[in-house]
C-alpha cells in the first residue's frame, strides 16, 4: 500500500490549487477578449477538418481521433486528452478515499474549470518570472520523501507502481512550488495586520477560552464572478441551491463538494480541517455557534459566492493546546554543501558521526569539532524552541525523535543535520508568541478571502473559452 503522505501529495495534485495541467498545453495564435470564439484559437484540430480529398488516406486506415480542444485560455489551450488523463487520476483518487463518484460529465466540468484556473496561473507566474531551480526541486522531493521514510530509489518505485510518472511528478511538484510563490507574491505579499486587530482578537481569545472555538468543517462554495449579471448571480443561487437540496436528502457530503463546489478542495469533499474561529470569516462563525456536529447550513451570501458549510466536530481551545505548549530542548550539528563536496558527500559524512554518536561518542564533543553554526560551541545547543521557531524541515524531524535520539541526516535550506532532542516541556505561550501566533492566524484568514478575490479578477481580465460542450 501507497504510504499515507504520498496518498495525500496525490490527492492535492488531483486537486487544482496544487497544479496545472496534465500536459503541456499546445500553443494558439494569441487571442484577445473582443476576438470572435471562432478565430481566437485556430488550431490543428481546424486544419484536420478539411483535408485535401486528393491526399486523403485509405477509408480503413482513418481511425484515429483527432484530439479536440476543449478549453481556451488566453494563448494557450486545454485539450481533451489532457482533461480525460486528470480526470482518470481524480477518479482513481476519489476511489481511494471512498468518496461516492459524481456523475461523469460532471466531474469532467469540475475538473476542467479546475485546470482552467491552473493554467491560467501558470501563464501569470511565467509572466512575472516566477521560476524554481532544480536544487529547490530536488530538495522539495528528497523531502518528500524521506516524510514517508523512503529512500529515493523505493520512492520512485512507489510511484510508478501507482501508475504515477517520476517526471511528470517531479514537474507537477514544480508548478505547485511555482504556484504557492505566485500567491505569495501576488496576495500575501499585501496583506497589512494591524495591532488593533491583533488586541481584538487576543481579547476575543480570552473570552472564548473556555467555550468551543475551534471547528472540524467541511464547506461548498459555488462561485460568483466579479461582474457578474442578475441572471449569472441567480443561476449561481439556483446551483447552491441544487446541492443543499441534494443534503437535505441525505446524499453524502463529500460527493456534493466533488459535483458542485467551486472551492481548491472540492474534490477532497470539500474538507478544510480544523480552524480556529480566528481563521474563519464572521459569516461562517455566526452559523456554526449555532449547529450542532453532523449538521449543515442553509446558503451563505459572500461577496465571493454562495457556500454551504458542514460542521463535523466541535472543541474547546483548551482541549486543543491541553498542558501548554510543548517546547523542545535540541541540539544540532549542521554541515554545509560547497564547492568540491557534494549534498551525497555531506549526508555520508554526518551518517557516519551518527554511528560514532550511537557508538558512545560524545554528540557536544562532535558538534564543537564537526558543526558549522555558531551553536557548535555551545556543543551544538539551540536551546529551548517551541512550534514556529526552526523551519519546518528541522521541526518536523525534531517532533518525530523519541529524548536522546539521533535523526539520520536532515536536508534543510541551512545545509544538512543530525538532531538530537534532550527533554521536552509543556509551557505556557508568553504574551509575545500569543500576539505572534494571533497575528498570523488573521493574516492566514485575511490571505485566504484575497485569494479567492484575486482568482476571480484574474479570471475575469482573462481571454477564456470553455469549448466542452461543443460536440
Amino acid at each position: 500500500m501507497m504510504p499515507a503522505s504520498i496518498r495525500f501529495l496525490l490527492a492535492g495534485i488531483a486537486a487544482a490549487a496544487l497544479y496545472a495541467c496534465s500536459s503541456t498545453p499546445a500553443k494558439t495564435p494569441a487571442a484577445s477578449q473582443a476576438a470572435p470564439a471562432k478565430s481566437a484559437a485556430p488550431t490543428q484540430a481546424t486544419a484536420l477538418a478539411r483535408p485535401d480529398p486528393r491526399l486523403a488516406p485509405p477509408a480503413a486506415s482513418r481511425v484515429a481521433p483527432v484530439d479536440r480542444i476543449v478549453a481556451v485560455v488566453n494563448d494557450e489551450v486545454i485539450t481533451q486528452n489532457d482533461l480525460s488523463v486528470r480526470v482518470d487520476l481524480v477518479a482513481k483518487q476519489l476511489q481511494r478515499q471512498g468518496t461516492q463518484m459524481p456523475a461523469s460529465d460532471v466531474l469532467s466540468r469540475q475538473i476542467l474549470e479546475r485546470m482552467i484556473n491552473d493554467l491560467l496561473q501558470v501563464q501569470l507566474a511565467k509572466e512575472t518570472g516566477i521560476k524554481v531551480d532544480d536544487a529547490t526541486l530536488d530538495r522539495t522531493i528528497e523531502r518528500i520523501a524521506q516524510e514517508n521514510n523512503l529512500s529515493m530509489t523505493d520512492f520512485r518505485t512507489t510511484l510508478e507502481r501507482d501508475g504515477v510518472k517520476y517526471a511528470k511528478f517531479r514537474e507537477d511538484i514544480r508548478q505547485e512550488i511555482v504556484l504557492a510563490r505566485l500567491r505569495e507574491r501576488e496576495v500575501e505579499k499585501d496583506i497589512v495586520v494591524t495591532d488593533a486587530e491583533v488586541e481584538t482578537e487576543l481579547a476575543r481569545e480570552k473570552k472564548e477560552s473556555s467555550a468551543e472555538a475551534e471547528y472540524n468543517i467541511s464547506h461548498v462554495l459555488v462561485l460568483v464572478p466579479a461582474q457578474a449579471t442578475p441572471d449569472q448571480v441567480e443561476q449561481r443561487r439556483r446551483k447552491a441551491m441544487l446541492a443543499l437540496s441534494e443534503l437535505r436528502r441525505g446524499a453524502p457530503f463529500a460527493q456534493i463538494a466533488a459535483t458542485y463546489s467551486d472551492a481548491p478542495d472540492a474534490l477532497q469533499g470539500g474538507a478544510l480541517g480544523w480552524r480556529s474561529s480566528a481563521r474563519l470569516p464572521s459569516l461562517f462563525l455566526d452559523v456554526l455557534n449555532k449547529l450542532k456536529a453532523g449538521e449543515v447550513s442553509d446558503i451563505l451570501r459572500s461577496p465571493n459566492g454562495f457556500h454551504i458549510v458542514k460542521l463535523l466536530e466541535k472543541r474547546g481551545k483548551a482541549a486543543a493546546a491541553a498542558g501548554g505548549v510543548q517546547q523542545t530542548h535540541v541540539r544540532h550539528i549542521l554541515i554545509r554543501a560547497r564547492e568540491g563536496m557534494s549534498s551525497s558527500d555531506v549526508r555520508n559524512r554526518l551518517a557516519q558521526l551518527r554511528e560514532k554518536i550511537v557508538a558512545g561518542a560524545d554528540f557536544a564533543e562532535m558538534a564543537k569539532e564537526q558543526s558549522e553554526d555558531s551553536s557548535a560551541a555551545k556543543g551544538g545547543d539551540l536551546g529551548w524552541v517551541a512550534p514556529g521557531d526552526t523551519v519546518q524541515e528541522f521541526e518536523r524531524v525534531m517532533n518525530s525523535l523519541k529524548d536522546k535520539e539521533v535523526s539520520p541526516p536532515v536536508q534543510t535550506p541551512f545545509g544538512w543535520h543530525l538532531v538530537q532532542v534532550l527533554e521536552r516541556r509543556s509551557d505556557e505561550l508568553s504574551e509575545d508568541r500569543k500576539k505572534a501566533a494571533a497575528r498570523n492566524a488573521i493574516r492566514q484568514r485575511k490571505a485566504d478571502e484575497a485569494y479567492q478575490d484575486w482568482l476571480r479578477q484574474s479570471r475575469d481580465r482573462a481571454f477564456v473559452e470553455n469549448r466542452y460542450d461543443e460536440r
